[in-house]
């Protein structure tokens, strides 16, 4: 895969990142929209990314900090950039996409293993996501645990759950996942 890479997002992306996003989503009523989308990469560019593959676009994450046991509302936009002193300890997977030319070559797993690294390097704890349209199988194989006890915004639509999994931190003690837990909400 050497004519794969993973980039920051930048301004020029956009239009693909939409596109994408909408043909993802728009028929199962999760697509959020341009503005909505952006606002959860100003809220942390430094965990938004691209994936860049043979030669075009072919795919993007976008990775917040966010409360554990907590996940962004579809139909908000985030309010504001989180600054470095907030950050917290949890990082959320609010969208993962690949684009239909690169399906089924383990993409959206090299992404999710990049933001693993990015998570660790920047300390953080945990991550996060919401599986939604029956995803949680595949979250499951990627070490993420269901939560169906924690509560999420009607957005998400039926059947979506919360998900977590620890985040070892690099050269921490090696741990099965079976052995690793997440906190359990108050």
């Amino acid at each position: 895969m050497t004519n794969t890479r993973i980039r920051l997002l930048r301004e020029e992306d956009w239009d693909e990142v939409v596109a994408l996003e909408e043909r993802a989503y728009a028929a199962s009523g999760l697509s959020e929209g341009r503005e909505t989308l952006r606002s959860r990469h100003r809220a942390s560019p430094s965990t938004c990314f691209v994936l860049e593959h043979a030669g075009g676009f072919g795919g993007y994450l976008l990775a917040l900090p966010y409360p554990l046991f907590r996940c962004p509302d579809l139909t908000l936009a985030e309010e504001g950039a989180v600054q470095e002193t907030n950050r917290g300890s949890n990082l959320h997977t609010h969208d993962l996409a690949i684009a239909e030319r690169a399906r089924g070559r383990g993409l959206a797993r090299r992404m999710q293993r990049h933001l693993e690294e990015t998570g660790r390097a920047a300390r953080y704890r945990t991550l996060s996501l919401v599986a939604v349209r029956g995803s949680e199988v595949l979250w499951s194989r990627l070490g993420y645990r269901a939560r169906p006890e924690i509560g999420l915004p009607a957005g998400y639509g039926a059947g979506a759950v919360y998900m977590a999994k620890p985040l070892e931190l690099a050269g921490g003690p090696r741990r099965s996942p079976r052995s690793t837990s997440v906190p359990t909400p108050r």
